[in-house]
């Protein structure tokens, strides 16, 4: 059976993990290079960016991550997720991993007063998801190989590029499995 790693430095990690136990699959807390070995995918969760690649590099995972990811790991970002995932932050100088052909905009949707949770459309699924957007990221250009999955508004919510995933919203935060069911047949 696959382990999904859940980085675990900062951020909303504990929803993940109680996500991906629910799809009846072992999560671990990856806080080191050592903790990433055993792992068949991560998910970076949602949190401050900036914060976190201070603590990315800190640690050794500023390297392995991508190490990983570009020996075949699938990855997920989720909002602050998939702005570390993008290859360009608009207007901001911070760490990225680059892994993920594309540009994003934080705070797209606004400050975190504005958060708000939706009923979005995702070519993976037939019916809507439950999406939960806080501070929330978009995707304002995309290279060839980037498939978007989803948008709100005209805005792209959700891309994938092969086994890179990025999402702007929080699915940890609602009951709806099946984008964690999704990205988990991806590692197995």
């Amino acid at each position: 059976m696959s382990t999904v790693g859940v980085l675990a430095l900062q951020g909303d990690f504990q929803k993940h993990i109680d996500s991906v136990a629910a799809c009846n699959r072992v999560a671990v807390e990856v806080r080191t290079p050592s903790d990433l070995e055993s792992c068949s995918s991560l998910i970076i969760p949602g949190g401050e960016s900036t914060t976190l690649g201070i603590l990315l590099k800190k640690c050794g995972l500023d390297n392995a991550i991508p190490e990983r990811v570009h020996s075949g790991m699938p990855i997920w970002g989720t909002c602050m997720g998939m702005i570390l995932l993008a290859s360009r932050v608009e207007g901001a100088k911070q760490f990225q991993f680059g892994l993920l052909d594309v540009t994003v905009r934080r705070n797209a949707f606004g400050r975190q007063v504005f958060s708000f949770e939706s009923s979005v459309k995702l070519s993976l699924f037939e019916e809507p998801i439950e999406a939960v957007f806080i501070r929330a990221p978009i995707v304002t250009e995309y290279g060839d190989t980037v498939d978007i999955l989803g948008e709100l508004d005209g805005k792209i919510i959700a891309v994938r590029q092969g086994h890179i995933w990025g999402t702007s919203f929080h699915p940890e935060l609602t009951e709806d499995l099946r984008l964690h069911k999704a990205f988990i047949e991806t590692s197995t």
